[in-house]
């Protein structure tokens, strides 16, 4: 495949993973912003739905706790506490019990060992890593006359973080299907509300699947690219 000074076949790879990552952020922003705006019947908090899912779920040690104005929802497992942004925490409407409920969903793997959560948390401080070595290794290994073993090695380097949104995938549905569960059995939304908060934490998931899907591009271009055992000109 030839290359030329001012374009890159392989450029289309990244560009049609940007597409993929863009469509799926519109989309989320979307869903939450719309149920953002709806208060549900309950006049329940993103905070009050997390405490009574994790009751009734039989979690008495996993903290729910408020993060400030800007701060992402997560559960983090070694602290075992649920953190939802500002709004989420204090603001009773479709997306926060939604998100609450996702969260939810994680502190109830960790507790039963799930195992692709398991799999990802151990990965984390490989990837962490790997993620900030991977490109100044292919770059070594261009410098250095396409040095074969060290393109190789940044190919592999980066493959370890593709891999982990790969195993991000599972966890992330199976924590929205267990929101699910939450929300219907504990009676927290109505029907109505409920197909709501299904519709966020779908257009949630499909962010993972963009970022998984380009990552998977761009390892590809980077293989394509970088794979070849014979030196480029």
């Amino acid at each position: 495949m030839p290359y030329y000074y001012f374009f890159d076949p392989t450029y289309m790879l990244v560009l049609i993973g940007a597409i993929l990552c863009i469509c799926a952020s519109v989309w989320v922003n979307s869903s939450m912003k719309k149920y953002h705006g709806e208060r549900n019947h309950k006049g329940i908090t993103g905070a009050e739905a997390a405490q009574q899912i994790l009751r009734n779920a039989g979690i008495y040690d996993v903290r729910v706790e408020c993060l400030q104005r800007g701060g992402g929802d997560h559960y983090d497992p070694r602290a075992k506490a649920v953190r939802l942004s500002y709004e989420n925490f204090n603001y009773a409407t479709v997306t926060a019990v939604a998100v609450a409920a996702h969260e939810c969903g994680h502190a109830k793997q960790h507790q039963e060992g799930y195992g692709p959560l398991q799999f990802r948390t151990a990965l984390v401080p490989v990837v962490n890593i790997g993620s900030m070595l991977w490109l100044p290794i292919i770059l070594l290994g261009v410098f250095l006359s396409w040095n074969t073993t060290l393109l190789q090695i940044g190919i592999w380097v980066f493959a370890l973080a593709v891999l982990f949104q790969v195993v991000t995938l599972p966890v992330e549905f199976n924590a929205s299907v267990r929101a699910m569960q939450s929300i219907q059995s504990g009676g927290i939304l109505d029907e109505r509300e409920a197909g709501g908060a299904k519709k966020v934490l779908t257009a949630a998931a499909m962010t993972y699947v963009a970022a998984t899907a380009s990552s998977i591009l761009q390892l590809l271009r980077i293989v394509m690219l970088f794979g070849g055992n014979r030196r480029r000109d």
